[in-house]
């Protein structure tokens, strides 16, 4: 060898650290440095679990309407009177959709410092049951368009306020509802100290299914859990091709116009979408490519998505295999997420995001168990999307709808399935070092959430007032 090529060589081998192993960049060093347990209690010095009670009160906070307007740029228009109309129907309503108005006052209270990837948009309702590769169901947080790497806190607090909201919608009183944003407080918080005690491996793969009505106590859901699980493994791409499409001559199949909600779009359009999807392969892991060079593209249609989505670009591809059968593809436009402005403003990075799709998909990634394997991204007309199965097997519970006493099992087990999906990114031990073994973070969160929680309901009455006047077009009953 020559002497340059030794020299390359001796560059990029590890550093020999004798019996204690090498050090590897990308790996953990050995021995251990420091006790993640001891920084995170440290950290209480700093921001004390009982200031997350906190809400200030800051007057340059955009009004209810003003936000909602806001939120509105940049979407498609004759679309957003649907998203004005979905969001003033209750106030948790309205929560769901004003992620950026709630970011505005997280970036105005206490947090750790402790980063990791966060869903964004925590809300009791973005948790749910999806399809894996080998036909089971799981149940995780299932929507990410939001998604960022900032405060935990910020997830955390946004779920606990929901859970009051939906309880309140449910005609549940105010101690059940205060109730549930404590216990799923208190259930991420044993959760992240039951997952600092577990082998890094174990502690990854946490929380399996049969395992998670146990682990939190859910057990009256299960009546619930088992009914959502029947209609989801019915919701699939082949049970909405036959919904939503028709037979054309010479073979295949079409999608049928049934707007607002399914519409056919121009065939310059339609063709855009379809081309895109020769990006959309290259993101994909290669293993996936054989399969889905066994189906052909028949058509593309646009089709509306849910609250916070509303007029965004949103399609679904229709995909045939040699027998006919449908495999359908969303297409689905990925915004910067809204949280984005409000992290400099609580003293975090602004992260560089070369493609909204590859952000919200890599997100996903990190933060579930389970993901769907056909998950990518691409562009249409310059815009960022992300691709994934549509109806892939999902089913959702609305927290809305839950009996009173049903609340508090589903707080725990949302709270559970938040500690498990911030794990991914955040070592445990440090968290849970933070929150400690008493209440005293469980009443604070819940403090906040109540407080939230009627702020919320004021923000909801000002965007209705508006619309009952006039000031804002709304398109309620779509």
């Amino acid at each position: 060898m020559t002497e340059l090529g030794t020299a390359v060589e001796a560059q990029q081998a590890p550093r020999a650290l004798g019996v204690r192993g090498f050090a590897v960049p990308g790996f953990a060093v050995w021995p251990p440095q420091g006790s993640p347990k001891e920084e995170g209690k440290a950290l209480r010095g700093r921001v004390p679990r009982g200031a997350h009670a906190e809400l200030l009160v800051d007057a340059g906070r955009p009004d209810a309407v003003t936000a909602v307007e806001e939120s509105n740029r940049g979407r498609i228009p004759e679309l957003t009177p649907i998203r004005v109309g979905r969001m003033a129907a209750t106030p948790f309503a309205f929560l769901r959709g004003s992620v950026g108005l709630m970011a505005y006052d997280l970036a105005r209270t206490p947090a750790t410092g402790i980063d990791t990837q966060i869903c964004g948009d925590a809300h009791a309702a973005n948790f749910g049951l999806y399809g894996d590769a080998r036909g089971g169901l799981v149940i995780d947080l299932n929507d990410f368009d939001e998604t960022v790497h900032g405060p935990w806190e910020w997830d955390l607090k946004r779920l606990a306020t929901s859970l009051v909201l939906a309880g309140r919608e449910a005609g549940a009183d105010e101690d059940t509802c205060r109730a549930a944003a404590y216990d799923t407080v208190g259930a991420y918080r044993r959760t992240m100290r039951l997952l600092a005690k577990l082998p890094a491996l174990d502690a990854w793969n946490a929380i399996a299914d049969e395992e998670l009505v146990s682990h939190t106590d859910a057990h009256d859901l299960l009546g619930t859990l088992e009914r959502v699980s029947e209609k989801a493994r019915a919701n699939t791409s082949g049970r909405f091709a036959e919904k939503s499409t028709e037979a054309v001559d010479g073979g295949g199949r079409r999608f049928v116009d049934a707007p607002p909600v399914l519409r056919r779009i121009p065939d310059a359009e339609a063709a855009g979408v379809a081309a895109s999807l020769e990006h959309y392969l290259m993101t994909l892991s290669e293993d996936r490519l054989p399969l889905l060079a066994r189906y052909a593209v028949h058509d593309v249609a646009f089709r509306l998505v849910g609250t916070g989505s509303v007029g965004t670009r949103s399609y679904v591809v229709l995909l045939l295999d040699h027998r006919g059968e449908a495999l359908v593809l969303q297409v689905k436009e990925a915004r910067a997420s809204a949280l984005i402005p409000h992290l400099a403003t609580a003293g975090h990075a602004i992260p560089d995001v070369p493609h909204e799709g590859r952000r919200v998909v890599l997100g996903q990634k990190r933060m579930q168990v389970v993901s769907d394997i056909l998950l990518g991204w691409t562009s249409v007309d310059g815009r960022p999307f992300q691709v994934r199965q549509f109806r892939n097997r999902k089913g959702s519970v609305d927290p809305a709808a839950l009996a009173a006493d049903h609340i508090d099992d589903y707080a725990r087990m949302t709270g559970a399935l938040l500690a498990r999906a911030h794990a991914h990114s955040a070592d445990p031990r440090l968290i849970s070092g933070y929150c400690g073994k008493n209440e005293e973070l469980d009443e604070a969160i819940a403090s906040f959430a109540v407080e939230y929680a009627d702020r919320t309901e004021a923000d909801h009455a000002e965007l209705a007032a508006a619309v009952r006047e006039g000031r804002v077009a709304a398109d309620v009953g779509v």
